[in-house]
């Protein structure tokens, strides 16, 4: 895959001037090749790390002319990758196709397009959140065609996505899949008129439909013949573990559960991947257990110990809940499915069902919108420790609960 990316080239600098030329490294099969800007830059004017100038007289109009020729740049190798077969090539060969297409008169950039914007949005995200705005973008330029680049926010009508809406249909026959691309085509609406790019909304007269998303939690019995299914074998117990210790931490995503590093104080603190928040579990003895039980070296757990990245050993843990969920039919215990995702909402339905409050579990999935009011108050731990433990107590030892009031009365 090819990649662009903004280096200042100090092997150029001038000795006249002490300046060097601002150039775009293009990386393809692990070697590189550059295009030069019309822009030279003293070597304490750039910092490599956020890509941007610094120490400049004009520090902003130059980070815009930068930002705007970059793009263009970005533009011009996806439409190369879009017309050529690009891994028949080597970088130096990329490099000459990128800037055949940046002369081109076809190539006429404006960073105000659809496409531009789009690209723009989705440089600020990673991940699978990354992978959704793209395909979603993919979308778009199918449906466009040829038309693609010079896309306008003003040109995106009610009737524009009624039909954007019919041709997903074709491909896309779930109708919450098309309403996750017209939700991400929206918050790109809603990017650029915060960017003053335009002022034009066509979601005010266009609602997105969706169908309610079937349930995916387990009942309090079926949890408890998971967590104490004995005719596993040892591979099959350490996916049926992951399973468990994903409910014990909450409905734990993944990726953050595989990434896990350090505990403080007693508390599993870690950033979301997903939306970059912080969060703070307490680490309940049973919790601790399973934690020594796969204690990692380059990581809390050992999970990708062995393994390239997290994505690898999602498929084989995967198929090891697969393997779990036969093992349960011969105990003819029948499960739709077992995946991490059940986990999640499992604690939360059995959360609401032994009286703990929606604002709690809200807060205690991540779900609790700000408020003015927030902002006056240091959000606290406490219910949410709380909570989890009335659902451990619950689910592992059948424990009558108590509510929340009369845990904090105590």
């Amino acid at each position: 895959m090819a990649n662009l990316k903004l280096v200042f080239d100090a092997r150029y600098l001038s000795a006249k001037k002490g300046e060097a030329p601002l150039r775009v490294r293009v990386s393809h099969k692990g070697k590189g090749a550059y295009i030069t800007l019309p822009i030279s830059l003293k070597g304490n004017q750039w910092n490599p790390e956020t890509q941007k100038v610094i120490n400049h007289d004009r520090k902003k109009t130059v980070n815009d002319e930068v930002e705007t020729l970059f793009l263009t740049h970005k533009t011009a190798l996806k439409a190369v990758e879009g017309k050529y077969d690009i891994e028949s090539v080597d970088v130096k060969k990329l490099r000459d196709l990128i800037i055949a297409e940046l002369n081109s008169d076809k190539t006429k950039f404006d960073k105000n397009t659809v496409v531009a914007v789009f690209n723009d949005f989705i440089s600020h995200k990673t991940g699978n959140t990354e992978k959704l705005y793209k395909n979603t973008l993919r979308k778009i330029e199918a449906f466009e065609g040829k038309n693609a680049q010079s896309l306008r926010f003003e040109e995106i009508t009610k009737d524009w996505l009624l039909r954007f809406y019919d041709y997903m249909a074709k491909s896309a026959p779930s109708v919450n899949a098309r309403a996750i691309d017209l939700r991400n085509l929206r918050a790109v609406f809603n990017y650029a008129i915060d960017n003053g790019i335009t002022t034009h909304y066509p979601f005010r007269r266009f609602k997105i439909k969706h169908e309610v998303t079937r349930k995916r939690n387990f009942d309090v019995e079926t949890l408890r013949a998971i967590f104490n299914l004995d005719n596993l074998e040892p591979w099959e117990e350490k996916y049926r573990d992951l399973f468990k210790l994903t409910f014990m931490l909450i409905g734990i995503n993944f990726v953050d559960l595989c990434n896990l590093d350090t505990i403080n104080d007693d508390r599993i603190i870690y950033c979301r991947a997903k939306t970059k928040k912080e969060y703070s579990i307490k680490l309940e003895p049973e919790i601790k257990e399973l934690i020594e039980k796969y204690k990692g070296q380059t990581h809390l757990l050992n999970y990708l110990d062995t393994y390239k990245n997290y994505r690898h050993f999602y498929n084989n843990t995967c198929k090891g809940l697969t393997s779990v969920k036969d093992k349960l039919k011969e105990k003819e215990i029948v499960i739709e499915d077992l995946t991490t995702y059940w986990a999640r909402h499992s604690w939360a339905t059995i959360a609401r069902k032994i009286g703990i409050s929606k604002d709690t579990v809200s807060l205690a999935l991540g779900h609790s919108k700000k408020t003015v009011t927030d902002t006056y108050i240091e959000e606290d731990n406490v219910e949410v420790d709380i909570a989890n433990r009335l659902v451990l107590d619950y689910v592992l030892y059948d424990k009558k609960p108590l509510t929340l009031r009369d845990l904090v009365q105590v």
